[in-house]
């Protein structure tokens, strides 16, 4: 007899609740307003808020947070069958995150346009990558044509031992 081990609806609303929590209090301690779960197996194996500030790294957001914690937790850089549970809808930098960890599934509360009414509008980055050209983007991203531009990738090709990501 197999046992159904998927989460069941009740578990991720208790998850995202606990999410939401740490997220608020997050936000009452002088942090962001965001808080993020790594599940896997039915069990959370990494709680994080938002860091940004208290870190001074633009990239601490909860959810990149709670990627870390679980990839060191798990002794992994691959997340394969856990769930991101977010208070937020991620940001295009947190999605891509997830994307590379290849978490399986992501849940989120509140959405873009919630985070805009706080001040946090994302909404100039979705933009940026589904709408705007290049040419009309906020930096220069400029390619600098060398010709060892290849040598790390040949090196990374040539290592027997290289571990595939």
């Amino acid at each position: 007899m197999t046992v159904n081990t998927a989460p069941t609806v009740q578990d991720e609303q208790a998850w995202m609740q606990q999410a939401i929590a740490v997220a608020t209090e997050s936000a009452k301690s002088g942090g962001g307003p965001f808080g993020a779960l790594i599940v896997k197996d039915g069990a959370v194996v990494a709680t994080a808020h938002n860091q940004v500030t208290a870190e001074n790294d633009p990239s601490a957001h909860a959810e990149v947070t709670a990627i870390r914690a679980a990839c060191r937790a798990l002794g992994t850089f691959s997340l394969e069958g856990c769930t991101l549970i977010t208070s937020c809808e991620p940001c295009p930098m947190c999605l891509s995150t997830a994307l590379w960890a290849r978490v399986a599934r992501v849940v989120f509360s509140a959405d873009r346009d919630d985070a805009a009414v706080a001040g946090f509008d994302d909404r100039r980055f979705y933009d940026l990558f589904e709408k705007k050209p290049q040419e009309a983007w906020p930096l220069d991203v400029v390619h600098l044509d060398l010709p060892n531009r290849t040598a790390p990738f040949d090196a990374w090709i040539a290592k027997s031992d290289r571990i595939d990501y």
